[in-house]
């Protein structure tokens, strides 16, 4: 390998020199002893009067800027072109999506995977989200079979298991946005609470009166009762069941209703709309191509309605997006 030999007081001033006019090679660190410094480069310069020496660099360790990068050499270029490169972190545990033409690489496509995002496990999608308890099939790839972990999301901590409860860590802004707008002393419904992540940011953020946190899925619930101990947020009251149920048995009034049920919220806005006092608030969620259609179906069981915020959280498919919208029923 050939570099620039040169004393250690002019040292800088190549460096300079040398960058400018793109000699030094990027791939081996720059040498140094007692005197000399020795710079290696790319070629070497025709009209630049310097000493040059054949000597051993060390090659620079070149982190990887993704988990493709781990994969170049291993699979076929457009192979690699077909890779979704986004991906889901929920704690100490990775969801992927592998495509079905790729399936036979599953393994070590999981393993580079586990290698850049230094968790300790992966696990691949194997179905769409399903059933009354919202899970998906989950196929381990790679590191410990793990499936429950602690997750970090704006200083809340939730325990969950991937395979029994749904979660999105996706919608850690969206929870961000919503538990802003509360204001202190109401009394609070999370409808589809899931294992808490929307009640507990509330509860983090203000001093709620109550927050009644509702899901069907058992499991959970039985996180649920864990994330409010680990994040001491006792003014959560967490209740199993199904939601229309348990608002006609609780008949409670409350000043705000979060909805995020995206695929069936509407099936429950007659009974959420019902035990909403004057002046509440609805979050509601679904999945539409437009705005128009979340917002009619409020308006079919509110007579007077204010519309206080319409956006789009996230994409579901081509053309379909998770709606969120923010209503005042007066």
């Amino acid at each position: 390998m050939f570099g620039i030999k040169v004393h250690k007081k002019d040292a800088q001033k190549v460096i300079k020199k040398l960058r400018k006019k793109s000699l030094i090679s990027k791939d081996y660190k720059i040498k140094r002893d007692d005197n000399f410094v020795y710079i290696p480069i790319k070629k070497i310069p025709g009209n630049l009067n310097y000493e040059i020496v054949d000597i051993e660099f060390e090659k620079i360790k070149k982190e990887p800027r993704s988990f493709i990068d781990l994969l170049e050499g291993k699979l076929k270029k457009e192979e690699i072109k077909k890779i979704k490169k986004s991906f889901d972190i929920i704690g100490d545990i990775v969801i992927i999506e592998v495509p079905e033409e790729l399936e036979k690489y599953k393994k070590l496509i999981g393993k580079a995977v586990l290698e850049f995002t230094k968790r300790k496990a992966v696990y691949m999608k194997k179905s769409k989200i399903k059933g009354i308890k919202r899970i998906r099939d989950l196929e381990h790839l790679a590191g410990e079979k793990i499936s429950e972990t602690i997750h970090q999301e704006y200083g809340t901590r939730i325990m969950l298991d991937v395979k029994k409860v749904y979660f999105s860590p996706r919608l850690a802004t969206e929870r961000e946005r919503v538990a802003s707008q509360v204001k202190d002393g109401e009394v609070v419904v999370d409808a589809f609470a899931g294992v808490g992540p929307f009640s507990l940011a509330i509860a983090r953020k203000k001093k709620a009166k109550k927050i009644y946190a509702i899901d069907i899925n058992p499991d959970a619930i039985h996180y649920l009762k864990k994330n409010i101990k680990l994040n001491k947020a006792y003014e959560i009251i967490p209740i199993q069941g199904d939601t229309r149920k348990v608002l006609e048995d609780l008949k409670i009034k409350y000043d705000r209703i979060i909805m995020n049920l995206p695929a069936k919220a509407h099936e429950f806005l007659d009974v959420a709309l019902k035990f909403l006092k004057k002046g509440g608030v609805i979050h509601y969620y679904e999945f539409s191509k437009n705005f128009d259609t979340p917002i009619n179906r409020i308006k079919e069981y509110a007579s007077n309605v204010k519309i206080l915020n319409k956006r789009k959280v996230k994409s579901k498919s081509p053309g379909v997006w998770h709606i969120a919208i923010d209503a005042k029923i007066l």
